[in-house]
């Protein structure tokens, strides 16, 4: 492993340099891997295994048809690399458990007599074995235990593998029935992709990515942005306006200079005026939310979250009132005003 100094901190990584996809190839050349839903992240991974050599198969229930027929689009082909879940996981050596977190609940009865003694059960997310108690996934002795956990939504590990990049991933090792688990993970990291992979364990992962997801990755980021365009439009702003100084100059030029070379350059890149009231407003927003974020993360180490989650995605019509939610959304002014304002970019014209 690479040590590698993040802010002042020596952690161990694995780059692909270290671990190039030739030994990914040769340590999974004898694997049959089975990516059981073709949801978010499984389309992703499939293919770029794929198209990397790896001998895949998709296991999709038929029932779900539009996940079906988008397997079949991507070139996966029923009764050769495209089978019902069971008939999937039989054929596998690596089961990659891709399912919603609901999903993995509700499938584990029959999915679990379908692992055999060897075999590599794979997960994304440390939610079902770090919650046992609440999601029953327990799985049996006599098969690995491994974690790789892309950093990025399915899309983003799809466009950054074809565009010759990759999204950075998290790896971990619950079980070691085999003695081969560390390679076999290394292996399938690289294999979809990974950009480099760092260690962590089932129960940081999920209790980081919780906690990322509802703060700044998407509810924070989403609230605050909603609490500053309220506020520009009650002072008399138009919509344009707004949006222009909530959204479109942060996702088009300044997150891209974060980005770049981090928030100083990003800084250092704006007025003196822009960089003064920013550093002395900083404080303020983090005094603020400190405590939400403290409270928010001990409900996902308690596993209030976790509960929530799982009751909710649970419903059997959680899909009808998750698209409401989303229509609501979308159909905010604010939102409104972004379809309107990314047409007038000269690229999209």
């Amino acid at each position: 492993m690479a040590k590698i100094d993040f802010g002042g901190v020596l952690e161990e990584v694995v780059t692909r340099e270290e671990f190039p996809l030739s030994s990914a190839r040769e340590v999974l050349k004898n694997e049959v891997v089975v990516v059981i839903g073709y949801g978010v992240q499984g389309p992703a991974q499939a293919m770029n295994m794929r198209d990397n050599g790896i001998n895949v198969i998709v296991g999709q229930a038929p029932e779900f048809k539009a996940d079906w027929d988008k397997a079949v689009a991507d070139g996966f082909v029923p009764g050769e690399t495209l089978f019902p879940i069971e008939e999937a996981a039989t054929k596998g050596t690596i089961i990659q458990y891709l399912v919603s977190d609901a999903a993995q609940r509700t499938l584990w009865p029959r999915l679990k007599p379908c692992l055999k003694e060897g075999d590599a059960l794979y997960f994304s997310h440390g939610f079902s074995i770090t919650y046992k108690e609440h999601t029953g996934v327990v799985p049996p002795d006599y098969v690995d235990v491994i974690l790789c956990a892309p950093k990025g939504s399915g899309t983003s590990v799809r466009r950054n593998f074809l565009a010759g990049t990759g999204i950075n991933s998290s790896y971990s090792v619950f079980q070691d029935y085999t003695g081969r688990a560390n390679e076999r993970i290394l292996a399938l990291g690289i294999a979809i992709g990974s950009g480099y992979l760092f260690p962590t364990t089932f129960e940081k992962e999920v209790y980081s990515d919780l906690t990322g997801e509802r703060g700044v990755l998407m509810g924070a980021l989403a609230g605050i942005m909603d609490a500053q365009y309220e506020v520009l439009r009650k002072n008399g702003h138009s919509p344009s306006e707004a949006f222009n100084e909530t959204v479109e100059e942060l996702t088009q030029s300044l997150i891209r200079l974060v980005d770049e070379k981090g928030m100083d350059w990003m800084y250092s890149n704006c007025s003196a005026t822009a960089q003064r009231g920013a550093l002395d407003w900083r404080p303020r927003f983090r005094e603020a939310t400190f405590p939400v974020f403290e409270e928010l993360y001990n409900r996902v180490k308690s596993g209030e979250e976790c509960v929530r989650v799982l009751n909710s995605t649970g419903m059997t019509d959680y899909k009808q009132k998750l698209d409401a939610e989303l229509n609501e959304l979308g159909n905010s002014e604010l939102w409104r005003t972004g379809a309107a304002v990314r047409k007038l970019r000269p690229g999209n014209k």
